[in-house]
């Protein structure tokens, strides 16, 4: 996966669409690309999500995963994750955004303590759906902690080795210690203004895939564009959320992003048909069936 995405840097860029709640039709946001375009998406973005009736159809994801990857997409899933200090369910206001102390923060990322534990125990919780993909070949370019600078979100707004940085990197060595060696690991910043995105950056020997979520811009500006390179260092990089299909424009001008993937709603609710179609239909643009990435994931 990596290397394919390697290989189309500078040449090409693969849409992509994420597919929010309900958990129990991951493929809705998918279906109206194909409406509206005639085209599915080159990649398919699921949601492991955190409310209880969610959760209970994690299932569903997981196969709507498996068949677009036998279709010809690439998958991504990203985690709205609830907290440790909570029960074992959640809702979005005051489990996943919400904030925990400083001193909760340390106990997480401390080995062997109470909120460490618990930490491992909600990953656990989707290891048995991510060794699903595991065994029917996929492979998945997992996004876990997204927009880490972020304050909206518990695990975010920490910089430096000790932060939300440290958090990723337990989160990998527990999930690879599962032997989860399908999981492609996305690290991910959103385009806010105060900048310091390198201040964390859990490693390169922790990423594969750097991205960028857009929200703050219609598009992400010359310099976001180049912050980006300058973290990965010759990694590939993805635009992992964005309310607006590229157009012209950017896709002409940003040419080493790999992949594009616009944020559920925001499909019809931020762009014409028209713009959906340009993007789609760029000379640049991978869509599903218009490339093909080796069964053996690389």
């Amino acid at each position: 996966m990596v290397n394919h995405l390697g290989s189309i840097t500078g040449r090409y860029v693969v849409s992509g669409q994420h597919n929010k709640e309900p958990a129990s039709n991951p493929g809705q946001y998918t279906q109206q690309v194909k409406d509206i375009t005639g085209q599915y998406p080159g990649l398919w973005g699921g949601d492991l999500m955190f409310r209880p009736e969610d959760v209970a159809n994690r299932q569903r994801v997981v196969d709507q995963a498996k068949v677009e990857w036998a279709n010809g997409s690439l998958v991504t899933l990203t985690w709205h994750v609830c907290t440790p200090t909570g029960g074992s369910t959640c809702q979005f206001d005051g489990g996943v955004k919400t904030q925990i102390s400083q001193a909760q923060f340390t106990e997480v990322v401390t080995n062997g303590t109470a909120l460490n534990n618990a930490w491992k125990r909600r990953l656990d919780e989707v290891v048995p759906y991510l060794q699903q993909l595991k065994a029917a070949g996929v492979p998945v370019l997992f996004r876990p902690l997204h927009e880490m600078n972020e304050a909206w979100n518990w695990w975010g707004n920490r910089p430096g080795p000790e932060g939300s940085a440290k958090l990723y990197r337990i989160t990998r060595d527990h999930l690879t210690a599962k032997g989860l060696d399908n999981l492609v690991w996305v690290w991910n910043v959103q385009d806010n203004p105060a900048g310091g995105w390198a201040s964390y950056y859990p490693g390169a020997q922790y990423v594969d895939v750097v991205s960028l979520d857009v929200w703050y811009k219609g598009l992400p500006s010359s310099g976001d564009y180049q912050q980006i390179q300058d973290i990965a260092a010759g990694k590939p990089i993805a635009l992992a959320e964005t309310g607006k299909v590229p157009g012209n424009a950017m896709l002409t001008s940003q040419t080493r992003w790999s992949y594009f993937m616009v944020w559920s709603e925001h499909l019809r609710g931020n762009n014409t048909p028209a713009e959906v179609q340009a993007g789609y239909f760029h000379p640049r643009t991978l869509n599903q069936g218009e490339f093909t990435v080796p069964r053996n994931g690389s």
